[in-house]
């Protein structure tokens, strides 16, 4: 499988606009297409690296970045490399011994990236598949900490491959359990339920919640009839995003249960299942792909109390399913009252004979050779009636505007943007041009003239840190800017104090600008007493004819919480 921790967030601003298209001064046209050579390595690897972690009792001495071959990894398919990146990279305080303040300083506020030299991950389980040109044995799991990002090298994506002496939950594991605990797990306990065990091969378990995100894998798992492999294995949590992944072969593509989460643009080849879901609030599936598996769907339904909860909702939408022949099937049948919530939206479905069924056998809706444009199973309501009706069969398809889709009449999106066709050249580090990014030092003015020189020029790479800023800080519309494991903006002093009088920390374009605006990988937020503040405030609209041209990914806005963003104030007495 090949993995890339990643998140897309996307839509359309549409308003009446004028063209406004920022040109920094260091350059007469806007910046172009990528300068990179195909033997050229991925830029993220050779920038150079000198982010700090603002916060840490030792920021300067504290290693964000780090290239896992720095730390004695071979990725050579011929040595054990788990070992070390468990154990000789520098992990975080462990929990159970660390004082409470340390706990909080280093899971609030430490960055890490784990960069494996060659952006995207294969896994393997299957010796028989040709492994990338990079490929990690590995022998235990790799624990993916709290605040990390693990990256590959998006031009040439290397394998992390499953040893045959493998032992462990799985390949990459997000929350491990205790050996011996009963059930007690890294981060917190989940007793009621029974861990994946190691025969079974797992390829990421992913225990996760909101802010999280998987994207650009390829799993790749067994094909035999009676394989116990599965791509991932999510019991619980409350996500999140996934999108770009395939998952051939396996028990299961994905295995989950999570309160919500929405997934984008997957592909299952020759799986016993495609997706499981043992329990959910509400799942969103948009750009599914589902080939030659037994069942495409399998819910597990009729649980509607805390106690007895299975899946509540899922929605499937822009789904191509081939040659399965169940598309989606409940352990329950519905027997007229909600039992959990279906929404099958636009799905094209090729030799599948049962579009909707029940475990048993019983069909609910036929299938064939044919498109579901609009199907629902769950309660309606009509206008503003607090009464609901139980459905089930066709409804009423949601109005979508052409702007909205891609030339195929699916729902447009761009997946998180990694510019690997581009030079090392062609980015310029906000470091290096006079911002600190210490969490002390107010960093406006030279953000400020950062845009004003290189916006559109150049891509303005913010290395890790905290960029504090005390007035508005603007990025005109033609920016491309790159955070570093989530690079923090923070608005801070009296200028977003009054409540009464609020002011934007961050405008994302001048208002009714147009133009190009792509931010990843960034964290919008305010430290210290801030009732006035507007977090951010987005003016752009994408060029004409530019889908996803205007967009952020892997971004997030966080306010309060945090020894160091709430600032305590002594109270007057």
């Amino acid at each position: 499988m090949h993995f890339r921790a990643t998140l897309v967030t996307w839509g359309v601003f549409c308003i009446a606009s004028s063209t406004v298209r920022g040109l920094g001064t260091s350059c007469s046209s806007p910046l172009g297409p990528g300068t990179a050579a195909s033997g050229d390595p991925y830029w993220l690897e050779t920038i150079k690296h000198q982010g700090i972690a603002a916060y840490n009792p030792n920021p300067t001495g504290y290693q964000v970045f780090r290239n896992v071959k720095d730390f004695g990894a071979k990725g050579d398919d011929k040595r054990y490399d788990s070992s070390l990146s468990v154990q000789q990279y520098p992990q975080a305080i462990v929990v159970e011994e660390a004082p409470v303040l340390h706990q909080r300083q280093y899971l609030l506020f430490i960055s890490r990236m784990l960069v494996f030299d060659a952006h995207v991950f294969y896994v393997h389980f299957d010796d028989r598949i040709t492994p990338a040109l990079v490929t990690y044995l590995v022998s235990a799991p790799i624990v993916a900490y709290y605040y990390t990002q693990l990256i590959g090298d998006a031009k040439n994506p290397p394998t992390l491959l499953a040893s045959a002496s493998f032992s462990g939950m799985a390949v990459i594991d997000a929350d491990p359990y205790i050996p011996g605990g009963g059930g007690a797990q890294f981060y917190t306990n989940q007793n009621n339920f029974v861990p994946a065990t190691d025969s079974q091969g797992t390829g990421i378990h992913w225990q996760v919640a909101q802010a999280t995100s998987l994207m650009n894998i390829v799993f790749q798992m067994s094909t035999a009839a009676d394989t116990a492999h599965q791509g991932i294995w999510m019991e619980n949590g409350s996500g999140g995003f996934m999108g770009d992944l395939v998952f051939n072969g396996g028990k299961f593509g994905m295995w989950v249960g999570n309160q919500q989460f929405t997934v984008r643009n997957i592909t299952v080849n020759n799986a016993n299942t495609g997706i499981f879901s043992l329990w959910n609030w509400g799942w969103t599936f948009q750009g599914v792909h589902i080939n030659n598996c037994q069942v495409g769907f399998d819910l597990a339904t009729g649980g509607i109390t805390q106690e007895t909860q299975s899946t509540g909702a899922q929605a499937i939408i822009d789904a191509t399913v081939a040659n399965t022949p169940i598309f989606v099937r409940t352990s329950q049948a519905s027997n007229g009252k909600l039992g959990g919530s279906i929404v099958l939206n636009n799905a094209e479905l090729t030799n599948v004979p049962t579009a909707v069924g029940v475990v048993g056998g019983a069909v609910v809706l036929a299938g064939g050779t044919t498109t579901i444009s609009s199907w629902g199973q769950g309660n309606i309501y009509h206008g503003t009636s607090s009464t609901s009706a139980f459905t089930q069969g066709n409804i009423h398809a949601a109005n979508k505007p052409s702007v909205l889709l891609d030339g195929s009449g699916n729902i447009f999106g761009k997946t998180h943007p990694q510019y690997a066709s581009y030079a090392l050249s062609q980015f310029v580090s906000v470091r290096d041009n006079g911002a600190k990014g210490d969490g002390k030092t107010d960093d406006t003015a030279a953000l400020n003239a950062i845009f004003t020189k290189y916006a559109g020029c150049k891509f303005i790479f913010f290395d890790a840190g905290t960029y504090i800023v005390t007035s508005t800080l603007t990025i005109p519309a033609g920016a491309q800017i790159v955070g570093e494991a989530w690079s923090v903006i923070a608005g801070s002093g009296s200028v977003f104090q009054d409540q009464a009088n609020p002011q934007v920390v961050v405008r994302a374009g001048d208002t009714n600008s147009q133009g190009i605006l792509e931010i990843s990988d960034i964290v919008f937020t305010t430290v210290g007493p801030t009732p006035g503040a507007i977090v951010l405030e987005w003016n752009v609209r994408q060029p004409s004819g530019q889908n996803g041209a205007a967009g952020m990914w892997d971004s997030h806005i966080r306010l309060g919480g945090g020894e160091y963003l709430t600032k305590r104030i002594k109270p007057k007495l």
